[in-house]
């Protein structure tokens, strides 16, 4: 007869509050040794709030937590000095990160810094980073500082600031450093978002390596990208657990959905038609612009033109140098005076200033949506694309927030629009921050990996209205995704980038 797993982790009845909100209410799951789980269902399902209970961050005011492992812990190593708890034996990688700077050890970076020289000199390098956490580690084990470094490819990345990594190659030294620290669980918070095809493939082996050193992981997912090492899946909707699969009986097509979502083309038409298109003979256009950063050459000779109305997909791998070729165009870089770039048939640094720039460009980027102020409401966000601001700085104008609502409205979030953006599931804090970029029928759209973080009907909604946008206007689009399944059909044009080098400047196949 075949022995009963131990326990490792138990979740009892639990009922969970947070900011007066119900999240859970007699909630029961049970993790055994040597089992992997992942945590799926749509947006808002409370997958994220679960991952934060487990860890400590959320009040359980009913029922109980039983975190077996620790007690095991405790039985068999000494007792460490100061208080010890469970939460020492828990690391999270979450959706944003809290690198903090050198001279005040507070996360007060902001958004335009990694692209400036002498303030990005202000963030730790990566290698004094991760020797920092190893070093203050409170368990030792197999993933040492060699071992992550190894594992996630970091050695081109030690003498970097921490500022300057792109969206994938951030993600990648969160998992180092969970790892580093040599937890017991590990709880990852959809942790494919933002890594490039080659990387995501490699995943699976990676989650398999973890599971094989000791590691229990309990993780965030879409449905279809369940690594093959989880052996569990919980399917959560409206914060309950409406079924838990071993890996092999589970079903993705089984969850349940949303229709798709068709916009209500007179309500665009009408959006679209309160701001005048403006008239350009070119959008962008590069001529052999390099960006370098003390040895490291990010671009190479970018040769690149924008016309009116084209629809462009921006791709390449994580650390091509994307971001950057982004900055220079919204404005963010300064190295942008130096180049041979024209924007919107003005040469840049010819007497236009950033906000000249900013005012015909809606812009979203995972990094934009790491450094954006939390505190004003979403409604607030988003009319604060009319004024170009990162948040609402400003006395809210009536027809702007009326404006705001709007667009809120056509992308599914207007319940959302007087809650704080800190205090919305990750998914409407995009959203808003799409809805923002939309606010005012700019003649650019810069949408760099918009769909992170919405579930599979968000996508759907999103890129169904963004197509409808683009029949219904002249607007010009640049779009930047690791998912080629994701490009709108709108998008007819590609530029492909790889090492700071175009490999490919064509039509989309």
């Amino acid at each position: 007869m075949p022995l009963t797993p131990a326990p490792f982790i138990s979740l009892n009845d639990i009922t969970v509050h947070y900011l007066g909100q119900t999240l859970f209410q007699n909630l029961s799951l049970n993790i055994y040794k040597g089992e992997q789980w992942a945590l799926v269902g749509q947006s808002g399902s409370g997958k994220t709030s679960l991952l934060k209970t487990i860890a400590g961050r959320y009040n359980v005011v009913n029922g109980s937590i039983a975190h077996h492992y620790y007690k095991e812990y405790l039985q068999t190593h000494q007792q460490k000095e100061g208080v010890f708890t469970s939460r020492h034996l828990i690391a999270e990688v979450g959706q944003k990160h809290n690198f903090r700077n050198l001279s005040t050890n507070l996360s007060n970076f902001y958004f335009q810094q990694r692209y400036n020289t002498t303030q990005a000199a202000d963030a730790p390098l990566v290698a004094s980073y991760l020797s920092a956490v190893a070093d203050a580690a409170s368990t030792e084990g197999y993933w040492d500082y060699e071992r992550v470094i190894s594992t996630f490819q970091l050695e081109p990345l030690l003498q970097i600031e921490l500022i300057k990594l792109s969206n994938g190659e951030t993600k990648r030294l969160l998992m180092a450093t969970a790892l580093l620290k040599n937890p017991l669980l590990l709880l990852l918070d959809n942790p494919l978002t933002g890594l490039d095809i080659q990387t995501r493939t490699d995943f699976d082996n990676l989650i398999a390596a973890i599971a094989a050193s000791g590691i229990t992981i309990i993780m965030t997912s879409s449905p279809t990208e369940v690594p093959a090492a989880i052996t569990h899946v919980a399917i959560l909707e409206k914060g309950t657990i409406t079924a838990t699969n071993p890996r092999s009986d589970y079903r993705p097509d089984r969850i349940s959905t949303i229709p798709v979502f068709t916009p209500e083309a007179g309500e665009l038409e009408a959006l679209l038609s309160l701001h005048k298109m403006h008239t350009f003979q070119s959008i962008v256009r590069m001529e052999d612009v390099s960006v370098s950063y003390g040895k490291k050459q990010v671009l190479q000779n970018i040769n690149w033109q924008v016309l009116p109305g084209e629809r462009w997909a921006l791709l390449g791998q994580n650390g091509a140098g994307k971001s950057t070729l982004l900055s220079l165009i919204n404005g963010d870089n300064p190295q942008a005076y130096s180049k041979k770039l024209f924007l919107f048939d003005k040469k840049r640094g010819s007497g236009e200033s950033i906000w000249d720039i900013k005012s015909k460009i809606g812009f979203v980027s995972p990094e934009l949506y790491q450094y954006f102020p939390s505190h004003n409401t979403c409604l607030q966000v988003v009319e604060s694309g009319c004024y170009d601001t990162l948040g609402l700085f400003r006395k809210s104008k009536a027809d702007n927030a009326d404006l705001a609502l709007r667009w809120m409205r056509l992308l599914g979030i207007e319940k959302e629009a007087n809650i704080p953006l800190k205090n919305v599931s990750a998914s409407s804090q995009r959203l808003s921050l799409l809805a923002r970029a939309l606010i005012k029928n700019p003649p650019l759209l810069i949408l760099d990996e918009p769909c992170q973080g919405l579930d599979q009907h968000q996508q759907q909604r999103f890129i169904h209205l963004l197509d409808t946008l683009c029949r219904s206007s002249d607007t010009t689009l640049v779009y930047v995704t690791h998912y080629p399944e994701e490009i709108p059909d709108s998008v007819n044009l590609v530029l492909h980038l790889k090492d700071g080098k175009v490999t490919n400047n064509s039509i989309l196949a």
